[in-house]
């Protein structure tokens, strides 16, 4: 990555599962970027609503619905991750603003 886009790099790795999540928090700790911090803070609400929902399916029974929550994740985290490879802050329909406000402890 070039120094013109400084963050671009912590913003990447922000999406590449929950531990890229949270290396990309520690990334981020000194110097702080604005544009890392939203692209972490999106990923962060992505992995964490995956999760959320395979364990509701597991234990309401409806495992049947797993492959709709993997398109449907899939397809959140290429829109989030494209994204950030453009350098472009723009949040997930409907999901976005809201991942920005619940997560505001990432900093």
């Amino acid at each position: 990555m070039s120094n013109s886009d400084p963050g671009k790099t912590t913003a990447i790795v922000a999406y590449i599962t929950i531990v890229g999540c949270l290396i990309a928090i520690t990334m981020n700790i000194e110097p702080k970027n604005a544009f890392a911090r939203f692209h972490i803070r999106q990923a962060f609400g992505i992995h964490i609503l995956f999760h959320a929902l395979a364990i509701l399916m597991t234990y309401t029974g409806m495992v049947y619905l797993s492959a709709f929550v993997y398109i449907f994740y899939l397809g959140i985290w290429v829109y989030g991750f494209l994204q950030a490879l453009n350098g472009k802050i723009k949040p997930l329909p409907i999901l976005g603003p809201y991942f920005q406000k619940w997560f505001t402890f990432i900093s």
